[in-house]
């Protein structure tokens, strides 16, 4: 049998996480989080809305070691059908739905990210900056390359990543 996770109320902020959602013991959630059906949080991700909303879609991975914040003015929102790779973070922006952000990425606030866009790993979007749909969005700081990601790119990633949820809830069990 797995561990309690680390989730925590804190005042009046308590975060929501849908049954079907596979949340990892060594993740930490504090505070006004929300997490959709069939997501999953990967070991070391951290989702702290002590300040401002946290809100994860459906069928969504956050990876390991992810930071996920928001300010008292901006919320993190964070659409369904996305995967958001290891060690990024994510501050009082928008991911909508069908996303991948990856590995190492920073996403500052007010960023804007539309469906089928991909941003690539250790990329830095700063500030107000807004990625369309199916663009490509690679570098520091970001450069936007548009009409790069082809129709249905991401969605394998987020299938494999719904069963992996699936998979780790049925059968990780802690052994020492």
């Amino acid at each position: 049998m797995l561990d309690p996770m680390p989730i925590y109320r804190l005042g009046e902020r308590v975060p929501r996480i849908d049954s079907s959602a596979f949340v990892h013991p060594d993740a930490v959630i504090i505070g006004d989080v929300t997490i959709g059906a069939e997501s999953s949080i990967w070991p070391g991700a951290v989702l702290r809305g002590d300040y401002g909303s946290i809100v994860v879609g459906d069928r969504t991975s956050v990876q390991d070691g992810t930071v996920v914040h928001a300010t008292a003015e901006l919320a993190t929102l964070i659409g369904s059908n996305c995967v958001i790779g290891h060690v990024a973070h994510l501050e009082g922006c928008f991911i909508s739905d069908h996303v991948l952000v990856g590995s190492g990425s920073v996403l500052l606030h007010r960023v804007k990210v539309w469906p089928h866009a991909i941003v690539g790993a250790n990329a830095v979007v700063t500030n107000d900056t807004e990625i369309p749909s199916f663009a490509m969005a690679l570098g520091v700081p970001v450069k936007v390359l548009e009409n790069r990601v082809p129709e249905g790119a991401i969605q394998p990633a987020v299938e494999l990543y719904v069963r992996n949820g699936i998979r780790y809830r049925n059968e990780l069990e802690r052994i020492g």
